[in-house]
């Protein structure tokens, strides 16, 4: 077996001042579990962007008629990934090595990455599926409130699928998150942006969403991935679908 290399630690307070605090042992989890995913999992990324310029104008409508309920593209995205699972099972999966299995899961739920004062966590929204749009972004709400106020308990970072990583309200074009082992598969959302572009000889300000799919190519292959985000984009570009009553 390979070891991992050193880092050679150096005496910084030499090239000047330093303060020292301690890696809490949340941070230290996070660190463990993401450098072993990015350590043992081929990572592969597709990258996409989506005209958004009909769901906003849903989202708005939607948002004036719901004052209750804080509707969030987060609800829609989560609704058109929930849509993609049952398409492509592969993704709603998880790879057993020991038994040299694919775990393909019945159920659907969906980790969204949440900022919290501890560090980063990912809350579940268990049955997404099964939610509309509004019953989902009701939960999200819940276990975004959760999360800011230090109060998410184990059982809601439990269970998921998927999961979703919005960086888009603090900017940025487009990153590639590491997935979140041992689930096969995650969604990186960035700034959505207006452009000018050429519908049928005219032209018009669209507000166009980047989009990054990033999977474990053990699981998934290229194809599957373009289509899994293909059908996203498909449901977040004509979001109607996404209003019908889940079963």
């Amino acid at each position: 077996m390979i070891s991992p290399p050193q880092v050679e630690t150096y005496d910084y307070a030499l090239f000047g001042e330093v303060e020292r605090k301690p890696f809490s042992r949340v941070r230290q989890v996070i660190a463990r579990r993401l450098s072993a995913s990015w350590a043992e999992v081929p990572h592969v990324a597709q990258f996409d962007e989506c005209d958004l310029t009909a769901l906003m104008a849903l989202q708005h409508d939607m948002a004036a008629q719901s004052p209750g309920i804080k509707l969030t593209l987060l609800a829609f995205v989560m609704k058109a990934c929930a849509s993609a699972l049952k398409f492509f099972p592969d993704f709603n999966a998880s790879l057993d090595t020991q038994a040299n299995e694919l775990v393909l899961k019945k159920y659907c739920h969906i980790a969204f990455a949440a900022e919290t004062p501890i560090g980063l966590l990912a809350p579940v929204v268990r049955d997404a599926d099964r939610k509309d749009v509004l019953q989902t972004a009701a939960a999200i709400q819940i276990l975004a409130d959760k999360a800011k106020a230090g109060r998410l308990a184990m059982s809601d970072a439990e269970g998921a699928c998927f999961t979703i990583t919005n960086l888009g309200l603090l900017g940025g074009t487009g990153f590639t998150p590491i997935i979140n082992a041992p689930e096969v598969g995650i969604l990186g959302v960035g700034r959505a942006s207006p452009r000018v572009v050429d519908l049928d000889g005219v032209l018009a300000t669209r507000l166009f969403l980047p989009l990054t799919l990033v999977y474990d190519h053990r699981v998934i292959d290229g194809a599957v991935g373009g289509r899994f985000l293909a059908h996203v984009i498909r449901q977040l570009h004509d979001p109607k679908g996404l209003l019908q009553m889940p079963p």
